[in-house]
């Protein structure tokens, strides 16, 4: 699908460096989406995201044109947080290991894939800190369908905006960057993921319906993309 929000676009990117020019495949595999460059609209969240190990570091922003890139946003209506799912166990090597996992990840990826391959951008949730053991618990089946969007919601982490292809990255352009100090913001991250641990512990407190799905369920169902009870 080509964007339909806009043409251009605001995006920060935290780091511990200046980055004026990103480059292509420059990133590590092993994050949500894979390669790509991960932003965001929010200035605040980048700028804990360039302290992530409390050292101080730099909010670079860029103004991003998305005409006539094909974009895969994961929080449209027509996917469900499986399709995400499905991509984080993809790329994410260290979710857990046990035989039901295993499983589950095999199932995600036969039944929920999306091949981000042929998109240019995608644009969806990001699993930071406490946000993809949340995931895990899903997986593992300690949490239900129900929960998990909610569990991902808790730190207000928002979207990020990735950008994935050659042609992409020829469309961002560096506007400029601004010191951040660790002291304030390392502290600003540790407490949003403390906060969002706590909101969760609490939210478990609290028990399912017999009528929730869990991730045995949607492999015991058979139960695949575009099933109205995963909306």
């Amino acid at each position: 699908m080509i964007c339909a929000r806009c043409d251009s676009m605001i995006v920060y990117h935290g780091s511990d460096h200046i980055i004026e020019v990103p480059v292509y495949n420059g990133s590590k595999r092993v994050k949500d989406y894979g390669y790509g460059f991960y932003t965001t609209e929010n200035k605040e969240l980048a700028k804990e995201w360039a302290c992530s190990k409390n050292r101080n570091g730099y909010a670079n922003s860029y103004e991003a044109d998305l005409s006539n890139l094909s974009v895969l946003n994961l929080n449209t209506p027509e996917y469900s947080i499986l399709n995400w799912l499905a991509i984080l166990a993809k790329y994410r090597t260290y979710l857990q290991k046990t035989s039901i996992a295993e499983d589950a990840k095999e199932y995600l990826q036969q039944n929920f894939f999306v091949d981000p391959t042929p998109y240019d951008v995608i644009i969806g949730y990001r699993a930071d800190d406490s946000y993809f053991s949340f995931a895990q618990d899903f997986i593992v089946g300690t949490i239900s369908l129900r929960r998990l969007p909610e569990a991902m919601l808790l730190g207000k982490l928002g979207e990020q905006i990735v950008f994935k292809s050659e042609t992409s990255f020829s469309k961002i352009y560096f506007l400029e960057t601004e010191p951040v100090d660790a002291a304030i913001y390392f502290e600003k991250k540790i407490t949003r993921d403390r906060e969002a641990q706590k909101a969760y512990r609490n939210s478990k407190k609290s028990s399912d319906s017999i009528n929730e799905l869990f991730m045995l369920d949607i492999m015991r169902e058979g139960i695949k993309n575009g099933d109205p009870r995963l909306q």
